[in-house]
């Protein structure tokens, strides 16, 4: 008797789409529930492996490199796979969702590589799930434009040698897809926008002279690095695609992830493009993992952690040298403002500030850098191309003179600054509005002149998490408590209320935001993801 055929996965309570079955056909779902069979056990066991990993780290109130893996970082002759000729230059790269007018605008926008991301700029909608999908594919294929109903606006695709490079970012490995299950449970995530993608393009893009390239994000380990590297060879042979096609840039935005870079560039050697500087989910990681470390862990106000801080400085440094050792292009962080149509002087501050930034990576040694806007680009260009002149990076520049201690990496208390009630008032401003956005589907979202994704909501939650439990006290005198959190939030949604009018608030999520923000900032219980229980209000 033959074996029975393996089930195939379900699409499950998810409205009918136009055109979605361009996405989700038969094959391109067998081989997501392929990749699911094999890997989503190992992915389970990597989650519950952070959990002891945390419940280590909250009796130590420590971190160091790991001693089990030490002849890897001693070991001075491997290296990365050479960058193909579509990475080797990534001065400047834009980040953003892949709505359609979005694609357009990134393609086109100067900078050498779309991050299109399916992750901290996406809501994770059954709609910007499949259509994202489906807007890369178009714009492969040349069959894509956009007019803003709105404005009568049209956009289309430049020459094909003026578009970005696209580097891909599917989800984090802590998210699941409802949508999409096989025998009752739901796929996650990661494997749902990876095999997706991998699927319909990994071929397209190899004839068009590119290839399937990936941003890995929320990596919190080397053995994380290495499932992704084991899921890459399995989809290269099951689609019948040269191994060593698909590369992948892993974003260093865990403390965790901070300790182990050589090794997650070991793990992916044949697969490995580079390394990311990120600032807001870097600095919600040393919350969340040393949450219950003291009064040394506590972080002042977001925005008085510049990359310039000591142990930001340290991350940094260590970040370039750790790649350009083996042969890994560096990437650093983003500049998040939005140009105001309105505020030349504005403008002005803002853009003296994104130069200076881009100036300092340049000069650290960096390959290139993050904009979330098309009018950043022309000053991060100019800032890489004063340091980089003609040559594609500067991987050759090996920081040899770079130095740092484990505890370097987590001297948060070298910052002189504090928590302060305006930082307070700002956390939770930025939270409602991030988190009522995103419950409406949107996931990249202009707030006080900046681009703001899921990480903003994160490390705003988190602050105020800290604050009340290391029982803080602001400037003013107030202590940090729940009750003070709930006092400002309810002034804040008033001030929503008052300034965007009744209707318009009706219409929103602004209470729903408001309970959700207070919930994840006060439960003694800290959820490890604000996404988690975003997502079960997601509709």
């Amino acid at each position: 008797m033959s074996a029975p055929a393996p089930s195939t996965l379900a699409i499950v309570d998810a409205e009918p789409l136009p055109r979605q079955e361009e996405v989700l056909t038969d094959a391109a779902l067998a081989f997501v529930a392929e990749l699911h069979r094999q890997f989503t056990p190992r992915r389970n066991e990597l989650l519950a492996r952070r959990g002891e990993r945390r419940a280590e780290i909250a009796r130590t109130s420590t971190l160091d490199f790991l001693p089990e893996t030490a002849a890897v970082r001693a070991d001075d002759s491997w290296k990365v796979a050479p960058a193909p000729a579509a990475l080797s230059d990534r001065r400047v790269e834009i980040t953003g969702p892949t709505d359609r007018k979005m694609t357009i605008n990134a393609l086109n926008s100067g900078a050498k590589v779309w991050l299109a991301d399916f992750e901290d700029a996406s809501a994770p909608t059954w709609e910007n799930v499949v259509l994202g999908q489906l807007n890369l594919t178009d714009a492969y294929e040349r069959r894509i434009d956009f007019t803003d109903p709105k404005s009568g606006k049209s956009y289309a695709l430049k020459a094909a040698d003026e578009l970005a490079t696209v580097v891909m970012r599917p989800r984090g490995w802590h998210l699941e897809e409802r949508h999409l299950q096989l025998d009752g449970v739901s796929v996650p995530g990661a494997l749902v926008d990876f095999g997706l993608y991998f699927f319909h393009n990994a071929q397209r893009l190899i004839d068009l002279g590119k290839g399937p390239y990936f941003y890995l994000p929320k990596t919190e380990s080397h053995l994380e690095a290495r499932l992704w590297n084991d899921i890459f060879v399995f989809a290269q042979d099951y689609v019948g695609v040269p191994q060593g096609t698909v590369r992948a840039t892993v974003l260093i935005e865990t403390i965790t992830a901070a300790y182990e870079m050589e090794e997650i560039l070991y793990e992916l050697r044949d697969h490995a493009s580079g390394l990311n500087a990120g600032r807001w989910d870097y600095l919600f990681s040393i919350v969340k993992n040393f949450r219950d470390g003291g009064a040394k862990f506590v972080l002042p106000d977001r925005n008085a952690v510049t990359m310039t801080a000591p142990f930001m400085r340290a991350y940094t440094e260590l970040l370039v040298r750790t790649c350009h050792k083996r042969g890994a292009h560096a990437i650093g962080g983003m500049a998040a403002f939005i140009p105001s149509r309105r505020d030349a002087e504005v403008n002005k501050v803002a853009f003296e500030k994104v130069k200076a930034d881009k100036d300092r990576e340049a000069a650290d040694g960096f390959d290139g850098s993050w904009v979330a806007h098309p009018d950043l680009v022309p000053i991060a260009l100019a800032s890489f191309d004063a340091v980089l002149g003609e040559k594609p990076n500067q991987k050759d520049r090996l920081r040899e003179d770079v130095s740092v201690a484990a505890g370097d990496l987590i001297a948060i208390d070298t910052l002189g600054a504090k928590p302060t009630y305006d930082g307070l008032r700002n956390a939770v401003a930025v939270g409602i509005r991030y988190i009522e956005a995103w419950l409406r589907g949107l996931g990249a979202v202009a707030i006080f002149n900046l681009m703001e994704d899921a990480a903003t909501a994160e490390i705003s939650r988190s602050q105020i998490w800290q604050w009340i439990n290391a029982d803080v006290v602001f400037e003013n005198g107030e202590h940090a408590t729940a009750e003070l959190a709930r006092k400002v939030a309810a002034e804040e949604l008033a001030a929503i209320r008052e300034e965007i009018g009744e209707e318009t608030f009706a219409a929103g999520k602004w209470q729903q935001a408001h309970d959700l923000l207070l919930q994840v900032s006060l439960d003694q219980d800290y959820a490890d993801f604000l996404t988690l229980p975003a997502y079960e209000q997601l509709r």
